[in-house]
C-alpha cells in the first residue's frame, strides 16, 4: 500500500496531461492488483451462484484485513474523485459518459455507509444520491419507471440509487400486492430500460449485499441501544425480517432474470462493512477507469482570452 500511495502522490507532478491520465491509470491498475480475483469476476452473478450459499462474513479476493481496507479505500477514493471530476467535465461539453450505481439488500445491510466512505472525496458537484421508498401518491399516478426516469444521472454525473426499481418487483413478489402476471412482466421491462441506457453511455454497477440474519440482528440492537439512531428504527423492518426466506427467493429470481451482459449484478458479501465499501469502490473506479476519458480542448481562442484579459488590467492600471 506504501508504494501505491507513493506513485498516487506523484500523479499530479506529471508535466503534461497525458502523462498524469498515465500515472492516474498506473495508480488506479496497482490498487487492482491487490485483489487475488477482481471483484468484476468473483463476485458476479452466475448461472450456478445462489444467494443463500454465499458467506456474508467472506471478504473473496482480498487476502488483508480491515486495516489494509481502509488504506485501500482512502486511496481509492482519491482515484475515484479524479476520474469523477475527468467525466464530469467532459459531461459538460457534452458527452454522455455517465454512471448509475445502484445499492440493494435487506435492511441494515450497510447501504448507506457506502456511500459515506466511498464518495469521502469527490466533489459534490456531479454526485446526485437518492432514496427510494414506498411509491407516494404521486408516484403511483404513474407508471413504475416513472420516479425511476426522473432520478438517473445528467451528462458526466454519477446517480446513486439506495434502492431501485427492483422494489417494484420483489415486494409484489414478496407480498402478492400487484398481480403475478403484472410483476412477472417488469423483469423483460426493466431488462430493455437498462439496456437503452448502456447504449447511450450510461453505466450501471448494480450490486447487492449479502448479510446475515444474524448481522442484522446485532444492527437492529444496536439502533434500538443508542438514542442517536432511534430514527433508523421502524417496526416494519420486522417484518421484512420475518419473511426473510420469502426475499431470499425473490431475490435469487430477479439476478437470474435480470443480471445481464450490460448491466451485470454483483453479490457482495456485507457483515463485514469494510469489505463491501472497497468492492464497491474497486468497481466504480475501474469503470470510470475504463471510460479512457482526457481532458476536454479549450473550445475558445486562448491567445485572445488572454489578451482581453490583459487589456483589463492595462485599464485598471490607467483608472
Amino acid at each position: 500500500m506504501k508504494q501505491i500511495a507513493s506513485h498516487a502522490q506523484a500523479v499530479d507532478s506529471a508535466d503534461t496531461i497525458t502523462e498524469r491520465l498515465a500515472r492516474a491509470a498506473k495508480s488506479s491498475d496497482m490498487l487492482s492488483s491487490v485483489w487475488t480475483l477482481p471483484p468484476a469476476q468473483r463476485l458476479r452473478f452466475s448461472a450456478n451462484t445462489r444467494l443463500t450459499s454465499i458467506n456474508a462474513a467472506a471478504t473473496p479476493g482480498f487476502e488483508g484485513g480491515q486495516e489494509d481496507g481502509e488504506r485501500f479505500i482512502a486511496l481509492s477514493a482519491a482515484e475515484i474523485a479524479r476520474y469523477q471530476r475527468l467525466m464530469y467535465a467532459n459531461g459538460v461539453r457534452g458527452d454522455h459518459h455517465r454512471l448509475l450505481i445502484v445499492l440493494q439488500g435487506m435492511d441494515a445491510s450497510g447501504k448507506g455507509g457506502i456511500v459515506r466512505h466511498v464518495f469521502s472525496q469527490v466533489d459534490p458537484m456531479g454526485i446526485h444520491y437518492h432514496g427510494f421508498g414506498a411509491p407516494t401518491p404521486e408516484e403511483r399516478k404513474h407508471d413504475y419507471l416513472w420516479r425511476i426516469r426522473k432520478e438517473l444521472p445528467a451528462n458526466g454525473w454519477i446517480s446513486i440509487f439506495d434502492r431501485s426499481q427492483y422494489e417494484d418487483i420483489v415486494m409484489p413478489h414478496v407480498y402478492g400486492t400487484v398481480p403475478e402476471e403484472v410483476w412477472h412482466e417488469r423483469y423483460d421491462e426493466i431488462n430493455a430500460f437498462e439496456r437503452d441506457l448502456v447504449g447511450d453511455g450510461c453505466a450501471i454497477i448494480k450490486i447487492f449485499l449479502v448479510s446475515s440474519k444474524d448481522a442484522q440482528r446485532k444492527h437492529f440492537l444496536g439502533r434500538l441501544d443508542d438514542p442517536r439512531k432511534y430514527w433508523k428504527f421502524d417496526p416494519s423492518d420486522l417484518d421484512a425480517r420475518d419473511r426473510w426466506d420469502d426475499y431470499m427467493v425473490a431475490w435469487q429470481q430477479v439476478f437470474e432474470r435480470t443480471s445481464t451482459s450490460y448491466a451485470p449484478w454483483y453479490l457482495v458479501p456485507a457483515d463485514k462493512r469494510w469489505y463491501s465499501r472497497i468492492v464497491v469502490s474497486e468497481l466504480l473506479r475501474t469503470t470510470m477507469k475504463n471510460f479512457n476519458m482526457t481532458w476536454p480542448p479549450l473550445d475558445v481562442d486562448r491567445d485572445e482570452a488572454i489578451r482581453r484579459l490583459n487589456g483589463d488590467m492595462e485599464e485598471d492600471a490607467k483608472d
